[in-house]
This record gives C-alpha cells, structure tokens and sequence, in this order.
C-alpha cells in the first residue's frame, strides 16, 4: 500500500491511479505492487497532489509537461520493443533479437547469426 494520504489529489489524479493500477493487475502484477506502481506514475507526471493547501513543494507547470513526455516516450519505447539503455543487444539470446528484428521489420533475419543480428539491429536504429 502506498504511503501518506491521497486527500490532495484531484478525482481526475485518483481516477488515472485506479486506470493504471487496473492495468497492472491484467498483466499479472500482484495488487500492492500494481497500487504503488500507479501512485508511483501519477507522481511522476504530475507532481503529487494538485488541490490548494497543504505545505507540499510545487512542482513547476515546465516540470511537470517534461516529466509527462519522457513517460510518454518511455512507454512508447516499451511497445515498440525497443530494449533500455541498461540492456546490450550482446547480453540478448539470439530469440530475443529475433523478436526485436521482427518487430522492427528487419529483412533477411532468418538467415542471420546472432553476431549478424546485433550489428543489424544496431544499424536500424
């Protein structure tokens, strides 16, 4: 369960919690963890509680619009198969960069080696 109260936060801020937590659980993410995930992601693009009062920082309307589209990116990069930046294309097995290679629509992968593979997926990007 997340911490602190969620009196400061607007009904459109709670609904967008409850979305992304309902999210979480279809893909099989156990509750708390799908719950503190979603608090975790509307503090992210918004900047915590949004209604007047309080003595919480504020968080700057620039700040808040950049945070929301590096989200945005980020999970389009998720869907889009594209691997983080932590994640070598060396350290993939050859079936992951297989599906990375169709994903991305990579001609000729049935034929490649995985080292063939890596230096393709890399020319793609």
């Amino acid at each position: 369960m997340p911490r602190g109260s969620k009196a400061k936060y607007t009904e459109k801020q709670k609904r967008k919690a409850e979305h992304i937590e309902d999210s979480y659980k279809a893909r099989g993410v156990p509750e708390e963890k799908a719950e503190a995930r979603a608090w975790a992601t509307v503090n992210k693009q918004s900047g915590g509680g949004e209604k007047a009062g309080g003595s919480g920082r504020k968080t700057s309307a620039g700040a808040k619009q950049q945070a929301r589209e590096s989200s945005a990116q980020r999970a389009a990069k998720t869907r889009q198969g594209v691997p983080r930046a932590g994640q070598q294309l060396e350290s993939m097995t050859r079936d992951e960069l297989m599906d990375l290679a169709r994903k991305r629509d990579l001609s000729g992968r049935s034929r490649m080696r995985k080292q063939e593979l890596v230096e393709a997926l890399r020319k793609k990007q």
